[in-house]
């Protein structure tokens, strides 16, 4: 890997920072959210495909039960799996990496099966009957930052995070500082506009706008009023005044939702529930969401 050094202003001179993956404005981006346990999302992690569409996010559940660490774990499991530095499953399956508490062994076996179609296919790759595929890893740190947008950017860019989020519901002088700290540390800003009635509105507001801008309906928001729609009417008003950022859309879940969030012009689809309900069909959800995407 690449390392660059940046002056910041903590006391102690210089953090060190992994040159970040670039998002292309060309792409259309699968965000897949994880709030499983790390030993499920290892296995699930090393079922993906490999493709550079693929966005890890590690959710606020999964930050909030597992602290900063949960960020680091899940950008070396999905840099190992993007590099073949080491098999993944079977450190997890030995219990060298995590412990295998709680989790049923049928439930394991279908992981493990899954995951050992993907590494006889990383084997053909290294044997050159498939053209290997390198791509630096981009993880989301869902924040959902509401204050102190100093200390909880740098603790996100220390744990490897390429991107953050911050709430539309802030205080603008958090969402400013938020913005500001990403672009000193080398991450993405992302602003999560969920129950922000008019986003556009906000982001008039700020100094400047944040590098990816999230429309998010929200999970008990769906279940309680199966109506609200995504506002992807706001896509093309944000894109009119501030044409250089991301649109992610979250809050849909089906491969339906995700062309309509496609074709409205969003960049970035989020999605959480298919993925963590049944993991074991990771490889299968994530290429049929990958193929619409194109």
């Amino acid at each position: 890997m690449i390392y660059l050094k940046s002056k910041n202003r903590l006391k102690g001179g210089f953090l060190i920072y992994l040159i970040k993956p670039m998002l292309d404005r060309r792409k259309k981006y699968l965000q897949i959210a994880f709030n499983r346990s790390l030993e499920e999302i290892a296995l699930m992690i090393n079922s993906l495909p490999l493709s550079d569409r693929i966005i890890i996010e590690a959710g606020y559940p999964l930050i909030k039960n597992y602290g900063v660490r949960a960020i680091s774990a899940i950008r070396a499991m999905w840099h190992e799996r993007i590099f073949g530095i080491e098999d993944q499953v079977k450190n997890v399956a030995r219990g060298s990496s995590f412990t295998l508490t709680g989790l049923g062994i049928s439930f394991i076996g279908s992981l493990l099966k899954s995951a050992a179609k993907e590494a006889a296919r990383k084997s053909a790759r290294r044997d050159g009957s498939v053209k290997n595929i390198h791509f630096n890893p981009y993880i989301v740190a869902d924040l959902k930052c509401m204050d102190r947008a100093f200390t909880e950017v740098e603790a996100a860019a220390k744990a490897g995070a390429s991107a953050a989020t911050c709430l539309g519901l802030a205080p603008f002088e958090t969402i400013d500082e938020f913005i500001r700290m990403c672009e000193e540390l080398r991450i993405d800003s992302m602003l999560d506009m969920m129950n922000v009635e008019y986003p556009f509105e906000v982001l008039t507001k700020l100094a400047k706008p944040p590098r990816i801008i999230m429309l998010h309906r929200g999970v008990d928001e769906r279940e309680e009023n199966r109506d609200k729609e995504i506002p992807f009417s706001e896509i093309e008003k944000i894109l009119n005044l501030y044409d250089d950022v991301f649109i992610a859309v979250a809050g849909g879940e089906t491969v339906r939702d995700v062309i309509s969030g496609a074709f409205n012009g969003a960049n970035i689809l989020v999605v959480w529930k298919l993925f963590n309900e049944d993991p074991r069909k990771i490889t299968e959800i994530t290429n049929e969401f990958l193929e619409e995407l194109k």
